[in-house]
């Protein structure tokens, strides 16, 4: 399972058509893959650090000498929940290959193969150094916002459909691009859209399952 980042603008616009925050020039994404411990870095992120795209193979030692040195033992910490798969969010800063101090926000999630096992850790950089503390906490508001209505859409989608959540994804990106809407905005309106749709017999079968776990 990997993902091809030489088309730059096809991921930066994929960036911005899930989040709708932030300049799409200042994010960028990446992929951890456990099998090897291999990185991949778009080019934005690899720009990020201050190499021109394709001139360096990324690596957790390298992430790790990229660190701003008073942030660099917390950053080892995010980076375990990296190789772990685990999910995460952190704001720090990163010097660059010539001596630049950059802020960042980095935030990642499990990636699973089709059998549904963790196999690494998919997620984005958003380049934050022209932003104000104010601006910063908006993105990061704005980011956990979009995430959890997409995950909700998802949810719905699984439920009624009985696909995967990946599948349940692609259905929302198909529809964003029908529509010329952004994935969040989508969502809200998908949701909204089926609120309060649901028929008595659904809403009891609901309420079976949920009194009678144990």
């Amino acid at each position: 399972m990997t993902v091809n980042f030489d088309d730059e603008t096809a991921q930066r616009g994929a960036m911005d058509l899930v989040l709708g925050v932030g300049e799409p020039q200042r994010v960028g994404r990446f992929k951890y893959f456990q099998d090897g411990q291999r990185w991949e870095w778009s080019d934005a992120v690899a720009r990020m650090h201050g190499y021109e795209p394709g001139t360096v193979t990324p690596s957790t030692e390298l992430l790790l000498q990229h660190k701003h040195p008073d942030d660099r033992e917390r950053v080892a910490a995010v980076l375990d929940r990296v190789v772990s798969g685990e999910p995460f969010s952190s704001r720090h800063r990163i010097v660059d290959k010539a001596g630049h101090t950059r802020c960042v926000i980095v935030a990642g999630e499990e990636m699973r193969d089709d059998a549904g096992a963790v196999i690494g850790t998919s997620g984005f950089y958003v380049d934050v150094t022209d932003s104000l503390h104010s601006d910063i906490t908006r993105v990061l508001e704005a980011v956990v916002d979009a995430r959890a209505t997409i995950e909700q859409a998802k949810g719905v989608l699984i439920a009624a459909y009985g696909i995967s959540a990946e599948r349940a994804f692609d259905v929302l990106v198909w529809r964003s691009q029908e529509t010329n809407l952004k994935v969040r905005d989508l969502a809200a309106r998908f949701l909204k859209a089926v609120a309060g749709t649901s028929s008595p017999d659904t809403r009891t079968h609901v309420d079976h399952a949920l009194l009678t776990l144990e």
